[in-house]
């Protein structure tokens, strides 16, 4: 089949995006690709139809979990077999799925970076029948990225498994230095780069320097059709100006990733069906939905990066029609955004404290710990030891780069189950434990294939049936478990923090200083960009179109500065129509001051006296008091 044929087949369009059919025919051709899409622009149609089209199996990685299970389901949802492997899985659970992709009919397996430091999965890969390796989200192995995450280094190594495979590295925000890097740090040979263009010529970008936010939040709402999404700091603010709109009649519900994890997904699908008009958010809200009529995108603070804020702003207006990137932000926001950061950023002595501070929290003894994963709750962490959450983060991200440990995102794992002894073993146990019979039939008879594989399991399902409790079915589950009956894999929500190697004393760490500095610099260099993005008063797409290597950019016409512009040219031209009418009426014969501005066929009354008396200020028409002549 054609990859015309495949998209039309899968994903039911006719046609491709600009510039998706030349990346996939560069991936047929066997050649490392990079490609640079914005926000919306189809990226993963970009590695899925090539993989239709070659034997074999897709590898995927992707650093955003949510992302990576939200493209699971979607490509199951088309009858395409994928799987993906990420941070929080059991071993066992890893090994049968690693098992599927060597002799079962997986077309793609997605993996979190993380998932690459495992020996067990880097020696099961070398044994697949891999077409295409596809890098999600490419910019974050670039240190010069705006999201730089050190596990990615490791895909390296997925090169020297399978160095004969293409690569497809794909990223919505890049800069030319970030490119190069890209390429170097994935040993691309034979590059094919393809960029689109960063302009969004739907999209109006807005800037207001403003004290009252929350009054110019309202006139934006109100006179914007169509729904938006807020982007605000912290997870406080989401619930406050929630229901600062609710309060002022407009239907809107909070977004974030503290909150329980079905009413998560009730919340965004509200906002998906239009229930919920305006969603308050951080910026855990957005990636990878799939919502073309976002009309507003505002931000009530300034971002962290013009990269972070390209991406989130462009969730607006996917369907090709005018929309709105609005950001509020005064000189108040400018100086915390600066002292955000002075203050926030680690030290070495901060980075080998909070390294300290988690052997103690998770209570592991010095030269133990190699390889294990714990659920972390991070707010927790840091009320325990009295640390900052922001610089505590950036000091786990040293630790990351540096191979002492390696952090996941949050994540939602459902609890599973699957059966470790056979049917036979599992039938004489039932005769011999009829304590444990019902529930393990309700099992058998609930979920099918749990003696094959691990089965997402409800414990209050299985409760319901049994007409007990939900704290009873986990002890049944868990008493079954250390009888080596079934594995229980109970539901969690928490981010997974592994350690890499064996808990190391602070005078025995090493940490890279040279690395520490280079992205204090990237870091400030970042924050003057978008400072002088909220300063500047130049077009605003031009700004980002700099920022993002597009030099011979134009102006746009419709952001703040050009209207503006556009705004004092046409008054100018209007003065100089009413000029003309008024020197040339004189010029004839003199006349009162009422009968003048009536002559006078263009502007409104109060323009066109405004003029008389700017001219006559001026001395290029007189007055004796009674009538105007020139």
């Amino acid at each position: 089949m054609t990859a015309t044929e495949i998209l039309k087949k899968y994903w039911g369009f006719d046609q491709f995006r600009p510039i998706q059919e030349e990346i996939i025919q560069s991936v047929l051709n066997g050649k490392d690709t990079l490609a640079l899409l914005p926000t919306g622009g189809g990226k993963s149609v970009c590695f899925q139809v090539p993989a239709m089209m070659m034997d074999g199996i897709c590898l995927v990685v992707s650093p955003l979990i949510a992302l990576m299970k939200d493209q699971v389901e979607n490509l199951k949802a088309r009858g395409i077999d994928a799987i993906a492997i990420y941070a929080g899985m059991g071993k066992r659970e890893i090994d049968i799925l690693l098992d599927n992709c060597i002799y079962g009919k997986i077309k793609f397996l997605y993996l979190s970076p993380e998932r690459l430091l495992s020996p067990i999965v880097r020696e099961r890969i070398a044994y697949m029948n891999v077409n295409l390796i596809a890098v999600d989200e490419a910019h974050c192995i670039s240190q010069w990225g705006y999201d730089f995450r050190p596990p990615y280094l490791q895909l390296s190594s997925l090169r020297e498994i399978h160095p004969d495979k293409p690569v497809l590295a794909l990223t919505a925000t890049a800069t030319s230095f970030v490119r190069e890097d890209i390429q170097a740090k994935l040993a691309f040979k034979n590059a094919n780069v393809f960029v689109k263009s960063f302009e969004r010529r739907n999209l109006s970008y807005v800037v207001f320097d403003l004290e009252d936010k929350h009054k110019k939040l309202i006139e934006i709402i109100k006179n914007v059709k169509g729904c938006g999404l807020i982007y605000v700091r912290n997870r406080r603010e989401t619930a406050e100006i929630a229901s600062f709109l609710q309060r002022n009649g407009i239907s809107a519900d909070f977004y974030h990733a503290g909150i329980e994890k079905e009413l998560r997904f009730k919340k965004q699908e509200d906002w998906k069906k239009d229930v919920i008009r305006v969603m308050v958010a951080t910026n855990a809200f957005g990636m990878g939905i799939d919502k073309p009529d976002v009309r507003f995108v505002i931000h009530l603070d300034l971002p962290d990066s013009l990269e972070a804020y390209y991406q989130e702003a462009g969730r607006a207006g996917r369907d090709e029609k005018r929309a709105f990137a609005v950001l509020l932000a005064n000189k108040a926001d400018q100086l915390m955004l600066k002292a955000k950061y002075q203050d926030s950023f680690p030290t070495v002595e901060d980075i080998k404290k909070t390294y300290h501070y988690l052997g103690s929290y998770f209570q592991l003894a010095f030269g133990a710990g190699e390889g294990l994963n714990f659920e972390f709750d991070l707010a927790d962490f840091c009320k325990r030891f009295k640390l900052g959450v922001i610089k505590t983060l950036a000091a786990l991200k040293f630790l990351e780069h540096d191979g002492y440990l390696v952090l996941s995102e949050n994540i939602y794992l459902q609890s599973r189950i699957m059966f470790t002894a056979n049917h036979e073993d599992v039938y004489r146990f039932q005769i011999e434990n009829f304590g444990y019979d019902a529930i393990i039939k309700t099992i058998q008879r609930s979920y099918g294939g749990a003696f094959d594989g691990y089965v997402k399991i409800k414990e209050s399902d299985l409760a319901k049936r049994l007409k007990t409790s939900f704290n009873e079915v986990v002890a049944h589950l868990n008493k079954l478990q250390q009888l080596e009956i079934l594995s229980y894999l109970p539901q969690t929500d928490q981010p997974q923090l592994q350690f890499i190697v064996p808990r190391a004393d602070q005078l025995h760490m090493d940490i890279d200083v040279k690395y520490l500095k280079l992205r204090q610099q990237i870091q400030n260099d970042q924050i003057n960009a978008v400072l002088s993005y909220s300063e500047t008063y130049e077009c605003r797409s031009k700004q980002l179109l700099h920022y993002f290597g597009e030099e011979h950019a134009n102006t746009c016409g419709f952001c703040d500065v050009c209207l503006t512009e556009k705004k004092i040219a046409d008054q100018g031209q209007l003065n100089d129509k009413i000029d003309f009418e008024i020197i040339s009426h004189l010029q004839n014969q003199a006349h009162h001051f009422d009968d003048l501005v009536l002559k006078i066929n263009v502007g409104n009354q109060r323009e066109r006296i405004e003029r008389i008396r700017d001219l006559l200020d001026a001395g290029k028409i007189k007055s004796d008091g009674n009538r105007y002549y020139v």
